[in-house]
């Protein structure tokens, strides 16, 4: 199977470089020549913990005159993923399957625009990966893939041969006929951390520590969940609060995503997290007031 890794960054590369150790058709596709080029000189290195794992993917600045791919997996940030789809058309052919393992919810609606839902993957994942420099990863946490088709009569085999894939390059790897519940349970975390986190410039932990911004916290991840159960889903309010305040408490050390990107002066996913509660709020009528204030905070600091 030929695979191309669209958005090379931590993530992309992890997968990218495990996918290779099996596979010896994989191509990494990303901006950023000085990556590329390390990795075709001297390799990708992956640190798991003190060990060093040497692969060798094909890495690539633009997809333009490669050959047409079977499966395209898409790692860019949220905010790319249909400038990525675009420039990317030229591998991907009527029969590619496209598989979303992005932060975020509604990267499916941009790649929809241009490829048949018919063909789209959606799924995530609970690895975790830092980019240490060019060339260079770290395997910073291990956990389960989930991947599923969101529309009716999905593909099993096609489903079943990517799991198989994926599981022996070495990511446990489960499909679910639920995938998008699932990646609302992510969207959760998210919403309860990354944009406080930014916008105080705080850890993860340093949330728990403060009685307003558990408060916020909470009222936060609350409006998500009745977006979510507005859409047809049946998530527990309280469980579901609890479980966002557990891994902000297990992640304690951590400096969020949009807190990187904050401290780094990147643009950040805000879009596609606390802003995706908002806009799906405006379309069912429910009310998302906290969730609005966090995003257009982050918008500010973006500019600042």
């Amino acid at each position: 199977m030929q695979i191309a890794i669209i958005g090379a960054g931590a993530m992309g590369s992890l997968y990218g470089g495990y996918l290779s150790k099996i596979n010896n058709e994989v191509y990494l596709v990303d901006i950023w020549k000085e990556h590329v080029d390390k990795i075709n000189d001297k390799g990708l290195i992956i640190f798991e913990g003190e060990e060093e794992i040497l692969t060798k993917p094909k890495a690539y600045t633009s997809s333009k005159g490669l050959n047409k791919v079977d499966l395209a997996i898409i790692f860019v940030k949220s905010i790319h993923t249909e400038a990525a789809i675009k420039d990317n058309l030229s591998i991907i052919g009527e029969n590619t399957k496209v598989l979303t393992l992005q932060n975020g919810y509604g990267n499916f609606y941009d790649i929809e625009k241009h490829i048949s839902k018919d063909n789209i993957i959606v799924g995530t994942t609970s690895h975790g990966a830092t980019l240490l420099g060019p060339g260079i990863i770290k395997h910073a946490g291990k956990g389960q893939t989930y991947i599923g088709s969101i529309t009716e009569g999905g593909d099993d085999e096609v489903l079943l041969e990517i799991k198989r894939i994926l599981e022996k390059a070495g990511f446990e790897t489960t499909v679910s006929d639920n995938v998008l519940e699932l990646i609302w349970s992510k969207l959760f975390v998210n919403v309860g951390i990354n944009a406080l986190t930014g916008i105080l410039e705080i850890g993860n932990g340093e949330l728990l520590d403060h009685e307003e911004t558990r408060e916020i916290l909470t009222l936060a991840v609350s409006e998500a969940v009745q977006v979510a159960n507005g859409l047809g889903m049946d998530f527990d309010e309280g469980k579901i609060i609890e479980n966002v305040i557990l891994v902000a408490k297990n992640t304690a050390e951590n400096k969020s995503s949009m807190l990187q990107d904050i401290i780094n002066k990147r643009k950040t996913e805000i879009g596609k997290i606390n802003g995706a509660v908002v806009k799906e709020g405006i379309k069912l009528g429910i009310r998302t007031p906290v969730n609005k204030v966090l995003t257009n905070m982050i918008k500010v600091k973006e500019r600042i």
